[in-house]
């Protein structure tokens, strides 16, 4: 005689099979999700680009993100600002030539944000080398002008040949050059960043200064 309160034996798997389901339901529905947001965005680039006006629209959803990616790597909040509005205005002037290829409009933008950081840096380190031009590398003549007031464009000249004279040391040398006066970082920060002792980078900024002024009087002579 069979017990009445018996129950049927449960399949394997079937919880789990449950579980799945629901999980691939719930992944369903933020794929969907995203496809929307794409879609919704592509509409509102594909409206800026006939009206400009709607690219406030974009400015305003995008802008914290941008902000928030350029200030990471500057570390300066007007200069972050300054390059996010930078961004863009280059966004804008070149939105007409936008075209949509299925991934947000972030990337482009974060793309234009990451060649407006870079230019900034190599403009940083071509004015900070040129000032060596002026404040460490004497002419031939033993002063920093020779004694008189040097021709404008005699000036720009050289601080063109310079910066082509200090992308030409010796890489550790070029290196501790633009450490020290392009991005103004201290002997300890340089040895630290490089694993070199306080004394080796001093021997190196010696040189490389050195190898500067020997270069900078044969292109004079």
């Amino acid at each position: 005689m069979k017990s009445a309160g018996r129950r049927a034996p449960r399949r394997p798997g079937a919880a789990g099979g449950t579980a799945a389901a629901g999980a691939k339901g719930a992944a369903g529905v933020r794929a969907e999700g995203r496809a929307d947001d794409l879609a919704g965005e592509r509409l509102l680039v594909e409206a800026a680009q006939r009206d400009r006006a709607r690219f406030a629209e974009l400015y305003e959803k995008h802008f914290e993100r941008v902000y928030a990616y350029i200030v990471r790597r500057v570390r300066d909040r007007d200069a972050a600002q300054d390059l996010t509005s930078d961004v863009f205005h280059s966004a804008l002037a070149g939105l007409e030539r936008f075209e949509w290829r299925g991934v947000p409009f972030a990337a482009w933008l974060f793309r234009i944000a990451a060649n407006a950081i870079a230019d900034r840096s190599k403009s940083s380190q071509r004015r900070a080398i040129a000032d060596i031009a002026v404040d460490d590398l004497p002419d031939r003549s033993g002063s920093a002008h020779g004694g008189i007031d040097p021709d404008p464009y005699d000036e720009i000249e050289r601080r063109a040949r310079l910066f082509k004279l200090v992308e030409g040391l010796p890489i550790e040398q070029h290196r501790v050059v633009v450490m020290r006066f392009a991005e103004q970082k201290s002997i300890r920060e340089i040895a630290t960043a490089l694993g070199r002792s306080e004394g080796s980078i001093k021997q190196l900024q010696f040189r490389g200064l050195q190898n500067l002024r020997a270069r900078l009087g044969g292109t004079n002579g």
